[in-house]
């Protein structure tokens, strides 16, 4: 979507007479910023065809996004949303869960076929964001499997999706079923629940849509807040036994942090993505293998906009998976990733450069508890040189990655805000 905010600091969509225009979505967010680190990232989505559609695709491209399987819609329009700086809310008000607390297992039924209205805005208070979507009958809402091929989504050897296009139409969510379906030659799958109350408000099964999307997927990121609206899970052990099936859950703990659940197979390796597309096929039962549970605190971060920090902590973790990293150094540069995005006003922001990241996610435990982060952090001619890691990190076993490409040119995650001056960048006391 084309995304608007306020040019002025703190002012309300309803006194707002300048808006500074950017571009926003979860799976484009996702890509941008991958490709920003590095990675080759491709965006297969539709928009119409129009100045909107126009600027999304140049501004995607401009990050070093593949752009070639995006498709123009000359019957719909590109959507568009607007939204303060606040922090969108997704405590609301939700379906009743099931029985003991776990989302059902099946959904009932299918997501409506187009938004209940042309206007969608999510309940706020005074300490959250406004936020306006008007994409009712644009082009990435009529998304189906006979307009989307399978092997262009299945093309690469990650495919990210999330919850909010399950939510958008009857043809998204019938897509997406259609690519998380185990089959020969389906990529490693990683499915953020992206949990919006506003789009399934006309849609009570909603939550079992997702929880039935999460348990076909192979990494899984879902945040604690989430987790409870939703389904009426509390705490990330809870979250873990109502989805077993994924090979990687993430639980996202705003201050606390984030916890990684990892499927362990018989010989105890972690489970992570293969170097090539795989045959995969649905776990009959969940694993008899006992998880590896790892938790990583986050930094604290002099927050100046808490929005696209998860689509930003996504990107992070999936660029540790793509290098072969260990799951503790995924989560620390999930962190770091979430800290760009916090740290800047818009929904996207220049990632740190692998070798600063790198830096940074590989200080001690006890360096990267104290380390903070402000605007300007992901400057490395500005920041002091870190303490030295003086004791190895206990990690599961790295999953197997591809080579660290040459870096090119350039939804929240978790976080700890604490009052700084608003000039403060990076510090290890």
């Amino acid at each position: 979507m084309a995304a608007f905010r306020p040019a002025a600091e703190r002012e309300r969509l309803a006194d707002a007479a300048l808006f500074a225009r950017g571009i926003g979505g979860a799976e484009s967010n996702v890509a941008c910023a991958l490709a920003a680190a590095g990675h080759r990232a491709a965006w297969v989505s539709r928009v119409g065809a129009d100045a909107f559609g126009d600027h999304l695709v140049a501004a995607i491209a401009a990050y070093g996004v593949d752009v070639s399987a995006v498709q123009r819609d000359p019957a719909r329009p590109t959507g568009v949303y607007f939204r303060t700086a606040g922090e969108r809310s997704v405590g609301l008000p939700a379906p009743p869960p099931a029985a003991g607390g776990t989302p059902p297992s099946e959904a009932p039924s299918e997501a409506p076929s187009e938004a209940p209205s042309e206007v969608l805005s999510e309940a706020v208070s005074e300490a959250l964001s406004e936020v306006l979507y008007y994409r009712a009958g644009s082009a990435a809402s009529a998304m189906s499997p006979a307009l989307v091929r399978r092997a262009t989504a299945w093309s690469g050897r990650v495919l990210h999706l999330t919850g909010i296009t399950a939510a958008l139409s009857a043809g998204c969510l019938a897509l997406l079923r259609a690519l998380t379906e185990h089959r020969p030659g389906r990529p490693f799958v990683s499915f953020d629940v992206n949990y919006r109350v506003a789009l399934w408000r006309s849609a009570p099964d909603g939550p079992a849509v997702l929880a039935s999307l999460a348990r076909r997927s192979d990494l899984v990121f879902v945040g604690e807040d989430e987790a409870e609206a939703a389904w009426g899970l509390h705490g990330p052990a809870a979250i873990r036994a109502a989805l077993p099936e994924p090979r990687i859950l993430v639980v996202k703990q705003g201050a606390a942090g984030a916890t990684a659940y990892v499927r362990a197979d018989a010989e105890g390796r972690s489970a992570g993505p293969p170097t090539a597309p795989y045959s995969t096929a649905p776990p009959a039962a969940p694993t008899p293998y006992a998880d590896a549970v790892v938790p990583v605190p986050a930094p604290s971060v002099d927050v100046v906009a808490p929005v696209g920090a998860g689509d930003a902590f996504a990107a992070g973790f999936l660029s540790g998976i793509l290098r072969g990293l260990g799951i503790e150094q995924c989560l620390r540069h999930g962190h770091l990733m979430a800290a760009a995005a916090l740290t800047v006003p818009g929904d996207l922001a220049a990632p740190p450069r692998r070798e600063h990241a790198d830096r940074l996610a590989a200080l001690a435990p006890a360096a990267w508890g104290r380390l903070r982060l402000g605007p300007g952090w992901t400057e490395p001619a500005a920041a002091p040189a870190a303490e030295p890691t003086t004791e190895p990190a206990a990690e599961p076993a790295p999953v197997p990655g591809e080579p660290a490409p040459a870096p090119r040119t350039e939804s929240g995650g978790p976080r700890r805000t604490a009052a700084a001056p608003a000039s403060a960048k990076e510090r290890t006391p």
